[in-house]
Order: C-alpha cells, then sequence, then structure tokens
C-alpha cells in the first residue's frame, strides 16, 4: 500500500474539516423547514417542500458545477458553493424576519444550490488519493459529515439563547448564524494548496516512483463525453447503484417518522431515530473506504445494495422502536458503502480532467432517485401498508445487483517507492 505524503495528509484534513462546517448548516433544513413553513403559511401541506426543494436544487447544480470545477479547479467550485450556500442561508433567515413566503422559497432554492455545488467535496478527496487508498481518502472526507450533523443542534441552541435578547424569531437567526460556519469553511478551502485537481494531474510529483496505470478497456479517454460515459459499464454501474441506494434512504427517511408516530412513538424518540441514522449514514465512512480499497469497489457497492434492501424489511417494524431504529441505521450504513465505492469507481474511470462532471453525473442520478421514490413511496404505503415500502426497494436494488455483477475491475498500477532521503517533496 502507498504512502501518503505528509502534504495529502493536510489537504485532506482541511477538506474534512470544510465537511463538518458545511453540514452543520445543512441539518437546518430537515429540521426547521417544515416549522417555517407552517408559519409562513398556516398549514401543514407544503411542510415537507423544504427537503423537496433541496434536493431539486442539489439535482440542478450537480452537473454544471462539476463542469466549474474541472474548467476552474476543485477550489473555485466548493467556494462558489459556499458563497450561493452564504446569500440562501441569509435570505432565509430573512425571510422568517419579514415573513414571507416567496422570500424564504428564493432562498432555501439559492442554498441548496450551494449544498449541491459542496458535494464537490468528494471530487477533491478521491484527486488527491492513487486507487489503492482511494477510498480511505473519501472516508476520511465524509466523516467530518459526521461532525458537521451533530454541530447542527448547536447552532439551533445559540438561536434559541439569542432569540430573546435580541428579539428575533430564533428560527431566523439559526439561519442567520450559518454563516458563522460558512465563513471557517471558506477559510480553510483557501488554505488547501495545491488545488486537488493540480494534484490528481500530476500525480507522479507528489507520490514519486508512481506511473500511471496503462488506460484498458475499464478507463476511459479525456474527451469521452456524456454519451460515452453512459454507456460505459462501470459508470451505469455507479448510477444505477447510487439511485437505489440514495432513493432508498430518502424514501424511508420521508416516510419512518410517519411509521413510528403511527407506532405511538414520541417526537423525541422519532428525533434520536434520526440522528443515529445519520451516524450510520457517515460514522463508518473511514473502514468502509478502506474496505473499499482492499476488497474492490463491486464487493462494497454489493455489499451496500444488500444491507439497504434487507434494512427497509425492519423499519415497518415500528412497533418495536429499537428494531425499526436499527433499520434505519443500516439503511444509513448500506448507503455510506454504495456511496464511497460508486464515487471511487467513478474517479477510476473518469480522468481528473472531467471528474468533477462525471460526479456531478453520479449527484444527478441522486437527485433524480431523491424526488421519484418518495413521491411513489407514499401512495403505496397508503394503499398497501408500510411493508410494501420493504418490497419496493428490493425491486429496486436487483437491477443494480445484476449490472454489478458483471463488473470487471483491473487498476493496473506500478509504484515504486522513492527514499524519503532521496525525495525532498514536491513542487507546489
Amino acid at each position: 500500500m502507498t504512502t501518503v505524503p505528509a502534504l495529502i495528509k493536510k489537504n485532506t484534513l482541511l477538506l474534512s474539516g470544510a465537511q463538518a462546517f458545511v453540514g452543520a448548516g445543512t441539518q437546518l433544513t430537515p429540521t426547521l423547514g417544515g416549522i417555517m413553513i407552517e408559519r409562513l403559511l398556516g398549514s401543514m401541506v407544503l411542510a415537507g417542500l423544504g427537503s423537496s426543494l433541496l434536493y431539486f436544487a442539489r439535482l440542478l447544480i450537480a452537473y454544471p458545477i462539476g463542469w466549474v470545477s474541472d474548467a476552474y479547479g476543485r477550489k473555485a467550485g466548493l467556494l462558489l458553493g459556499l458563497a450561493l450556500s452564504f446569500v440562501g442561508a441569509v435570505t432565509v433567515g430573512f425571510s422568517m424576519v419579514w415573513l414571507s413566503f416567496p422570500i424564504f422559497f428564493v432562498g432555501l432554492l439559492v442554498f441548496g444550490l450551494g449544498v449541491g455545488a459542496g458535494q464537490q467535496l468528494r471530487t477533491a478527496a478521491a484527486d488527491m488519493y492513487l486507487p489503492d487508498r482511494r477510498g480511505e481518502g473519501l472516508g476520511y472526507v465524509l466523516t467530518g459529515a459526521l461532525v458537521g450533523a451533530l454541530g447542527g443542534p448547536i447552532l439551533i441552541a445559540a438561536a434559541q439563547a439569542g432569540a430573546v435578547p435580541l428579539r428575533i424569531d430564533a428560527t431566523a437567526l439559526a439561519w442567520l448564524l450559518v454563516p458563522a460556519v460558512l465563513v471557517p469553511s471558506a477559510v480553510l478551502v483557501l488554505l488547501i494548496h495545491p488545488d486537488p485537481k493540480t494534484i490528481a494531474t500530476h500525480l507522479a510529483r507528489f507520490y514519486p516512483g508512481y506511473e500511471p496505470p496503462l488506460r484498458d478497456g475499464a478507463t476511459l479517454a479525456a474527451g469521452a463525453g456524456l454519451r460515452s460515459w453512459l454507456a460505459h459499464h462501470p459508470i451505469r454501474v455507479a448510477l444505477a447503484s447510487m439511485f437505489a441506494a440514495h432513493g432508498i434512504m430518502v424514501m424511508m427517511m420521508a416516510l419512518t417518522p410517519l411509521s413510528m408516530s403511527h407506532g405511538g412513538h414520541p417526537l423525541t424518540m422519532i428525533s434520536v431515530a434520526v440522528s443515529l441514522h445519520v451516524v450510520g449514514m457517515f460514522g463508518l465512512s473511514l473502514p468502509i473506504g478502506r474496505m473499499t480499497d482492499r476488497f474492490g469497489r463491486r464487493a462494497v457497492i454489493q455489499l451496500g445494495l444488500l444491507i439497504t434492501a434487507g434494512a427497509t424489511l425492519l423499519v415497518p417494524l415500528a412497533s418495536d422502536y429499537w428494531v425499526a431504529t436499527a433499520g434505519l441505521v443500516l439503511i444509513g450504513v448500506g448507503w455510506s458503502c454504495v456511496s464511497v465505492a460508486a464515487t471511487a469507481l467513478v474517479a477510476d474511470t473518469v480522468p481528473a480532467v472531467e471528474r468533477g462532471r462525471a460526479v456531478g453525473l453520479l449527484d444527478s442520478s441522486s437527485g433524480v432517485a431523491s424526488i421519484v421514490l418518495p413521491l411513489a413511496g407514499g401512495p403505496l404505503a397508503e394503499a398497501y401498508g408500510f411493508m410494501a415500502l420493504a418490497v419496493l426497494a428490493i425491486a429496486i436494488v436487483i437491477g443494480p445487483m445484476l449490472l454489478t455483477a458483471r463488473l470487471q475491475e483491473r487498476v493496473l498500477e506500478r509504484f515504486v517507492e522513492v527514499p524519503a532521503e532521496l525525495y525532498a517533496g514536491p513542487a507546489d
């Protein structure tokens, strides 16, 4: 296994910190979105609009931000995303001060574009590592999202504490405090040097002794284009797997609180279950990344799909709180397996100069699934009960499982370690 240079470790730590700060603000949408919409409209009918709008915005920006990061560097894409998040968060905050739903709608849409742009953190992480440790690099950065998820309640607590003395609505203040976490994130991104795209296109400068793998049928040439990507089997595997895993996860997260409520569980316990689900999503990112490197992308994708589908059988058993909660946690773990391995697979397959767009395409697949499957799951659960969601989930993973079974991984890599005393380090 290759040794990771100190420069790469430093940049990885900065990316992980940026991910943590961004994640803290992102948690406000599922936590406060429904409450704010009800206050603005006086009705619960559109309470779910906040999360839907966030995912829709992420879908809109996924591919364009990939183009930006390919053309101008990963840092440019990330900083643009942070700027959009800043403007969106402030706009959402003032929408509650002015009690304006149209301003809230616009603000949340802009904030969602920023959140979607932030997904390029994964591209930046994949850029800096050789294939045999690429999953591990992704794992380090995604673990930062767990820290960010735990930071969301801190923002809300600070807003509640300051709302009375400042004579401002607590939900408005929570959003107006988001820039306090976005600015440090931007500082961390600016400290990354050189740009991860530069590292990706000159890996031998940073890993002396490394020779790029010989291109074969598993890898694409630069300039292949979207049509060639969609026709390429490894890319199809990644897209189909992420569609299934992400769509199932969002569907279950949209409907499980309702199932638990029908089971008689209080909101506080439902909130705990959702928090544990987030731990499942990101808490094991690092060991999952290492598994991806050791056992291959195919094995971890298949494992993730099986865990995700199997766990849906537990969630409808909402009468037993801990069984249903375990199902939610496992769904998060399954999603993490697919997310890390599919991103690594795309990075293995697409050249660095186009990798941002390819990861954006992967996010587009997730975005479509996060809109379609929850909409399909609601009527299905109403007509046939929550167990029907498990049946749907199992049916959805069959196609990706069959595609993944045909995936042939072949990373042709030659690496000879250069003694430290003979190597002064790469030029920036």
